[in-house]
């Protein structure tokens, strides 16, 4: 057998740490007028026919000036560049419900094929408190006020559509997977090394048919040049609880502790404040994603709540074949997503 070789150290505008990025402005996209009227209009034809939300494709969401300068800073910008980019200024403040979710998805359609988020075959997300134990190992953090910890989402690109801020904490926070790379490489290339091997992750409950309840894919993979992560240290974690899950060794924990450190380390990461009507484009194969804990306004109509999307990228790096076991397939446009016995595709107008 050949031994294993670690990757290169990875260069390029993906390797980036916290307080540099910080310092720029051009992972911001401003929105403008006649942008938001295009939004606006397709938006407003497809709410007084009352469309299915879930059905929307880029051609009934026509967006002839948007359309492309948003697809081409996708492309450059988070699939091969930074890896995640903000839109500001959507009028979520004067939107109903159904229109900001049409408009949201409909966004979405330009970007990517939208993916089943959960095993209900939700393709819209509500990221809110719903009051759940996180304890549970069958409940997702998302669903608390809990503080998620560094992650990815099993889909190309996570898209975020703020529609109302908590009373304090929420903030989003953004890691590069690639520089936590480098970095382990340079100190403990030894740890580095066992996470180039699969891990059991915890499906947490929603489990496709045939398959385990856990799956089994390396922290980083490196497939034709492309050095690729998937992680979430809780599901890890608590897929220990499955007895025929492969035990974590001893130094598999340390490396394990170690990419947490780095993740937590406040030289590499940044954290962003989301604006009601920001929408937050992040790619999932070379960024870690997370979220502060928060205290919510008592009142209802008041409490903090975001849109989500997982999207297929029609313009997306290859996958190694491992990553079938999570995302359902490896081809390009047509993977990722949860999906289990019975699962149909909607788009629910609120969280459930």
């Amino acid at each position: 057998m050949t031994p294993f070789e670690l990757p290169p150290e990875q260069t390029g505008e993906a390797a980036w740490y916290g307080p540099q990025m910080a310092e720029r402005t051009d992972w911001l996209m401003p929105l403008g007028a006649a942008e938001i009227a295009e939004i606006e209009t397709a938006t407003h034809a497809l709410v007084a026919r009352d469309a299915d939300i879930a059905s929307i494709t880029a051609r009934d969401f026509p967006l002839p000036s948007l359309a492309p300068r948003l697809a081409a800073r996708v492309r450059n910008e988070v699939l091969n560049g930074r890896g995640f980019l903000l839109l500001r200024g959507l009028p979520v403040e004067r939107w109903s419900m159904r229109e900001a979710a049409t408009a949201f998805f409909g966004l979405g359609s330009h970007l990517g094929s939208a993916r089943s988020q959960n095993g209900k075959g939700h393709v819209l997300g509500h990221v809110r408190d719903l009051g759940l134990d996180v304890h549970d190992p069958n409940v997702r953090i998302y669903q608390t006020n809990e503080r998620q910890t560094y992650h990815t989402d099993s889909c190309d690109i996570v898209g975020l559509l703020c529609l109302k801020t908590a009373q304090s904490g929420g903030l989003s926070a953004l890691v590069s997977s690639t520089t936590i790379f480098n970095e382990m490489r340079r100190r403990r290339p030894d740890l580095l090394e066992l996470l180039f091997q699969p891990l059991a992750t915890d499906r947490r409950g929603e489990v496709p048919e045939g398959r385990k309840p856990y799956f089994e894919i390396p922290v980083f993979s490196w497939h034709r040049g492309f050095l690729t992560a998937l992680y979430q240290r809780q599901y890890i974690d608590s897929a220990q609880r499955f007895p025929d899950a492969p035990r974590l060794t001893p130094a598999q924990v340390e490396a394990l502790d170690l990419f947490d450190a780095l993740a937590n380390d406040p030289r590499l990461h940044l954290f962003m404040a989301f604006q009601p009507g920001d929408v937050q484009l992040v790619h999932n194969h070379t960024m870690l994603h997370d979220r502060t804990g928060f205290v919510d306004w008592p009142e209802p109509e008041r409490r903090r709540h975001l849109l989500r999307l997982w999207l297929a990228a029609a313009d997306a790096r290859p996958l190694p074949e491992v990553f079938a076991q999570r995302y359902g397939t490896v081809t390009i446009g047509d993977r990722g997503g949860i999906i289990v016995r019975g699962t149909r595709l909607n788009a629910p107008l609120e969280a459930v």
